[in-house]
């Protein structure tokens, strides 16, 4: 597959949205396995927290579902949810730690530029350029809505996306310790990433 074959959209269609909690999952449940976990109830979470209106969705020419760039917005962000969507999923006590946790961790929205809330591509079509697609179209989806700029934080430990966006422009803004959340978590930072659209 090469780029030519992605199509991206903005939104996610109600028939993928299993396949996109899934692969956020895949993305993400190595940083959010212990506070989420175990997989089955995550997966339900995320199925019920996903923004639609809050991501660009990759899809290859057979229709599936191969990368998804999440968003925050002042309306609200991808895949954040509230305590009560916690405690749904996890009960009243799963629900009311878990929430404690992901508060500390933070939940911040920049008014001032277009922020990327998460962006997971499907492991079969990596360096293919879906990642750089979906990246290119947050940027333009930035510049649409009238921000300057987009802003994405990135984990310390993942030098691969890391190295995506620096050479799609990105340039590092500053880089914050999570303290001893790094225990639940597994990195020890954030590095804050910005590029003018």
């Amino acid at each position: 597959m090469t780029r030519r074959d992605i199509r991206i959209e903005l939104g996610l269609p109600d028939h993928l949205r299993a396949e996109a909690a899934a692969l956020y999952w895949q993305a993400f449940g190595g940083k959010l396995g212990r506070v989420l976990g175990p997989q089955p109830q995550a997966i339900r979470f995320l199925n019920r927290v996903m923004r639609a209106d809050h991501c660009l969705t990759a899809i290859d020419g057979d229709g599936r579902l191969v990368g998804i760039a999440g968003f925050k917005s002042p309306g609200g962000s991808f895949a954040g949810g509230s305590e009560s969507d916690l405690r749904a999923i996890y009960g009243p006590i799963g629900g009311r730690w878990r929430g404690l946790v992901l508060r500390l961790l933070g939940n911040e929205i920049d008014n001032k530029r277009f922020l990327l809330d998460g962006l997971c591509v499907a492991r079969s079509v990596r360096g293919q350029g879906v990642g750089t697609a979906l990246l290119e179209a947050i940027v333009a989806e930035a510049r649409k809505r009238g921000y300057p700029a987009v802003r994405l934080d990135v984990v310390d430990t993942n030098w691969r996306a890391k190295a995506l966006y620096e050479r799609r422009g990105f340039v590092l803004d500053r880089t914050a310790g999570i303290g001893p959340l790094r225990l639940i978590f597994g990195f020890n930072a954030a590095h804050t990433m910005v590029r003018t659209v």
